[in-house]
């Protein structure tokens, strides 16, 4: 297999290619024992998409994750060796994907691999913000506050899904049986009283023109439509799977309307906290801003943050490069940064931003699930309104005919 890596020499130059291994493992093993410090390291082979679709029904439930990650944190704190902490944890762990994954981890620990690389052998798990952050602590040492860090970030992101899950399960019902009703007014009552409507030459509205062809073409080429939106879907999938798709997508959330700001804070505070962790651990700045880009989960922001990098190393100021990039980085951020790169304080600084925009995001997601369900009911509404007056009409007017 061939894998695509972009690394950092030990005199901190970047450096790109690619390497072939039998497997990831073996790829991690060629480039540390280059003395490359690891920034990405990805197969150049497109995964199937049955892989895709098996690894959707067989993973961790969020839950399960975050148990993990706050027991381990907790062994962690209590100074507890990392191999033994995971052995802890296989025992003790009552998911057996999971519990197979954190067996795993403890024998490659053992094999002398790092947390990070060995957590990388699990990315159906362990996300690539989960890996960077950690790959982070490794540098600066601090991996027991970055393990806290993601038990207390994985615990609010499984309640926020809570609530916007909780908050969608009504509407959705609605949802479902509203497409039920139309879909049997489409293909069964309407067919029937269509006749009626054309020998009483009765003057159809033209939402009901639109209902009729609707029903026609669902009777006939209801298995072309099946077959059209699951051929799109499967395709659309694919896309999303390789390295373009991920890019056009990473763009699209964070310029697309009211979601895209919500994802814009996200980052930010993941930026600003694993830039806070890489500064508290003494990684010279232009390094830690690197790695951090590398732990955001977005091709936009990584570009950005290496651009911003490579900024600091010719001598300007981080403050200074973000005021040009503030569709991405808000003015608060620059002004933020700048008292902290005056003060000395940075590190303190980027702590304050990753907390505001944390509670931001939290904000902003409450309220778009206190919105939801009356837009939906309102939506529906309107549908329904739309689906009986494109018959009652008509039937109103054949009546006043006779």
């Amino acid at each position: 297999m061939k894998f695509a890596y972009t690394a950092r020499t030990q005199a901190g130059e970047l450096q790109t290619g690619s390497v072939e291994a039998v497997n990831r493992e073996a790829a991690l093993n060629i480039l540390t024992g280059h003395q490359l410090f690891i920034l990405t390291l990805e197969s150049l082979e497109r995964r199937r998409f049955a892989d895709t679709m098996f690894g959707f029904f067989n993973r961790v439930r969020l839950v399960d994750l975050v148990v993990f990650t706050r027991q381990f944190a907790t062994l962690l704190e209590a100074k507890i060796p990392l191999s033994d902490a995971l052995k802890t944890l296989a025992r003790q762990t009552r998911n057996v994907i999971l519990k197979e994954a954190v067996g795993e981890l403890s024998a490659d620990i053992d094999a002398g691999l790092t947390l990070s690389q060995a957590l990388e052998k699990h990315g159906k798990i362990f996300s690539e913000f989960f890996v960077n952050m950690v790959r982070s602590a490794e540098v600066t040492g601090r991996m027991e506050e970055v393990m806290t860090f993601l038990a207390d970030y994985l615990e609010k992101e499984a309640v926020l899904l809570s609530k916007v899950r909780n908050a969608l399960i009504y509407p959705v019902i609605v949802v479902a049986l509203f497409i039920i009703v139309a879909g049997l007014m489409l293909t069964t009552v309407i067919p029937q009283v269509k006749p009626i409507f054309e020998e009483a030459g009765v003057q159809l509205p033209f939402f009901t023109k639109i209902l009729l062809l609707s029903g026609d073409f669902l009777l006939n080429w209801w298995w072309a439509l099946i077959m059209a939106v699951a051929v799109l879907f499967f395709l659309v999938l694919d896309y999303l799977e390789t390295e373009e798709g991920k890019a056009v997508f990473d763009q699209f959330r964070v310029e697309v309307p009211v979601i895209g700001n919500l994802f814009r804070k996200l980052y930010v505070a993941r930026f600003a906290e694993a830039l806070s962790v890489l500064l508290k651990g003494g990684v010279p700045v232009a390094q830690a801003i690197e790695i951090a880009g590398h732990t955001i989960g977005n091709y936009v922001y990584q570009d950005l943050l290496h651009e911003a990098a490579e900024g600091v190393r010719r001598g300007e100021l981080l403050s200074q490069i973000f005021e040009k990039s503030q569709v991405y980085f808000p003015p608060l951020v620059a002004q933020m940064i700048a008292i902290g790169e005056t003060t000395g304080r940075l590190d303190d600084m980027l702590s304050r931003i990753s907390r505001f925009y944390s509670r931001e995001v939290d904000n902003i997601v409450g309220n778009l699930v206190e919105l939801i369900q009356p837009a939906l009911m309102v939506s529906i509404g309107v549908l329904v309104g739309l689906l009986f007056a494109s018959i009652l009409l008509p039937l109103y007017d054949l009546a006043q005919a006779f």
